[in-house]
């Protein structure tokens, strides 16, 4: 058959998209250091990143936050890699759903951002335990961040299997990732340069054959910088300042590269919400980047710690400080993805420092926010009525020697009646509920240094109840192999230890809707509360948790954090994304108002006046 033209056109266009196509997936960069500035294929380069973490954001909406970032100016994002979210048991790894981190750095090489990546084991990021694994503490004589053989081989399994997914990525394999970072901070811990070398081999085993970094702040560059890889140096922005530390450290080289530049700071439970000038740091950026100064913002967009994933601080010095779930940092994108005055200032900044030429794309409006209709609970079951079956033992169990990793443990015993003492519990890790036959006695708490109670038991045999939460294991410090939870050494009352217990588990990984029964509860216990709620529209929301007590939220099955009327946290913030039209349904665990049924919420300029009172 004799080709018409209109198959001959056919022909063209196909030859056409296939070579473009050809074209694209061949295009190849270069990232390279020279002696003072970064070379992108081989003309200079500044990086102006911010920090944002995937767990942090619904993954569904991590592609409108990237496009926040461009309209800031940025031209990078970066990004811790999570141990504990990608083996949340040993030898079981997740890499679906928000734990897809190749997928994420995919989405960001779409919206034409380069990704500073940073996969090491331990990422501080006032994330539980610091990002490892709660299961390590069960491998007797493993010591993390350290030359001991067990913790080299966990580790090892656990970066080949980051490094099957990411190092393909690496903008010298055509990926979006410029540079890795090895280990984090660990000038602050140790300064082993063994172990650090060791660090470096096992990325580059994993694949990871680019530009490799370490990140320490100031006092810290000594013990944590490595020979032959870039030292960043964190918390400062004097130009001048980090051009003689960098030099020092690198053979009186740069480039210069601040990892983590801090706009404003984290919160923690019974404290003041941390807020900065934005003009003032506005400010502070414009002299590092006319300064020639590349950096990463920590946090550009800090997103939410749901579920159980938040740290703790703790030293010989400081109480134990547990962090709330909003990682809203003050960061110049706020928790829910909107720009603040802060993004504003620094837009403006950025724009006054980019290449001539250089445009940056519209601010997208800011998403819309909207109350809920008021929910009443009308299902409650306390937790005397969430029973599966107990684990028996002489002496109270961790929550390691559970195999639990998180949440709640209810620990039941029996006490002979009829007197008066003092009952106490060592090691409590981290909140006590104290019940007896059933009615709370008293709370101790960790941060206050409580550990004892007096008690007047009624005659008869007493049934004696802890139920003991797990706050969050440190994430910072000398302590991160003290991190076992529950009631870590043992019970007495009068000095006599008690022993011959139960213990109820109450993980919350997933909540079973049908174990909540219409009013069952004894108004005097924590409970789990359950109720449905119906949109024709669905939009951003904040759950208002202030006539509430202590606990957690669940929309939709998403864990969406904790509340405490201590504060600074309030509220809750329900992205968009989580819920649906027509029904929803939410369950609220409440320790210390169960008899609390009735839940509203705010939109967003309701909690703008909150936060500015």
């Amino acid at each position: 058959m004799k080709p018409t033209l209109k198959h001959v056109m056919i022909k063209v266009i196909l030859i056409t998209c296939f070579a473009s196509f050809g074209a694209f997936a061949q295009v190849k960069h270069t990232f390279k250091l020279a002696d003072s500035v970064f070379l992108l294929d081989n003309k200079p380069f500044q990086i102006i990143s911010g920090e944002m973490h995937y767990p942090r954001i619904p993954r569904e909406a991590w592609r409108d936050r990237m496009k926040m970032a461009k309209a800031m100016g940025l031209n990078t994002i970066g990004t811790y890699v999570f141990w504990n979210v990608h083996e949340p048991q040993k030898d079981q790894f997740d890499f679906s759903g928000n734990n897809d981190i190749a997928e994420f750095v995919r989405i960001a090489k779409e919206e034409g951002l380069w990704v500073l990546l940073r996969p090491s084991p331990y990422v501080c990021a006032e994330w539980e335990f610091g990002g490892y694994p709660y299961w390590l503490q069960n491998i007797k004589g493993l010591q993390v961040r350290s030359k001991e053989a067990q913790y080299l081989k966990e580790y090892k399994q656990y970066i080949t299997e980051i490094g099957k997914r990411l190092a393909p990525l690496q903008i010298n394999h055509g990926g979006n990732i410029l540079m890795v970072q090895v280990e984090n901070e660990y000038g602050s811990y140790g300064n082993d340069k063994e172990y650090l070398k060791i660090n470096e081999q096992l990325f580059k085993d994993a694949g990871f054959d680019g530009v490799l970094s370490t990140c320490d702040p100031v006092p810290a560059l000594e013990g944590g910088h490595l020979a032959g890889l870039l030292p960043g140096v964190n918390g400062i922005d004097n130009p001048d300042q980090i051009r003689t530390l960098i030099r020092k450290y690198n053979n009186g080289k740069g480039p210069y590269f601040v990892p983590e530049w801090y706009p404003a700071w984290f919160d923690w439970w019974g404290t003041k919400h941390h807020q900065v000038d934005p003009k003032t740091y506005a400010n502070k950026l414009d002299t590092a980047l006319k300064g020639g100064i590349s950096i990463n913002m920590y946090m550009f967009h800090g997103g939410t710690t749901r579920g159980f994933m938040n740290g703790a601080n703790f030293n010989d010095s400081t109480a134990y400080e547990p962090q709330i779930s909003s990682y809203d940092y003050d960061a110049p994108l706020d928790e829910a993805g909107n720009a603040t005055s802060k993004f504003m200032l620094f837009r403006e900044a950025i724009k006054k420092n980019l290449p001539a030429g250089q445009v940056l794309p519209e601010v997208p409006a800011a998403k819309p926010a909207a109350a809920l209709p008021a929910i009443t609970f009308t299902q409650s079951t306390d937790i005397f009525n969430l029973n599966g079956k107990p684990k028996l033992n002489t002496q109270p169990l961790t929550f390691e020697a559970l195999n639990q990793p998180y949440g709640f443990v209810r620990y039941s015993s029996n006490l002979k009646g009829g007197r008066k003492g003092v009952i106490k519990i060592n090691e409590l890790r981290d909140y006590g509920l104290i019940y007896i036959n059933k009615k709370l006695a008293g709370v101790l708490d960790r941060r206050l240094y409580q550990d004892s109670l007096v008690l007047d038991l009624p005659a008869g045999n007493v049934q004696l109840d802890i139920l003991v939460e797990n706050m969050g294991r440190i994430n910072f410090g000398p302590y991160l192999l003290k991190n076992n939870k529950g009631i870590t050494q043992n019970v007495t009352f009068n000095g006599q230890e008690i022993k011959s217990w139960k213990m109820y588990p109450l993980p919350f990984d997933k909540i079973d809707l049908q174990k909540i029964k219409p009013k069952v509860s004894s108004q005097s216990a924590a409970v789990l509360k359950s109720a449905s709620f119906n949109l024709t529209k669905v939009a951003d929301t904040y759950l208002d948790m202030r006539n509430w007590g202590k606990g957690l939220v669940w929309v939709n099955g998403h864990n969406l954090g904790k509340y405490w009327s201590i504060g600074p946290q309030q509220t809750i913030y329900l992205p968009a994304e989580w819920l649906k039209k027509g029904k929803n349904e939410i369950v609220v665990f409440e320790l210390l108002k169960p008899q609390q049924n009735t839940l509203t919420s705010l939109d967003k300029a309701i909690l703008n006046e909150l936060k500015d009172k």
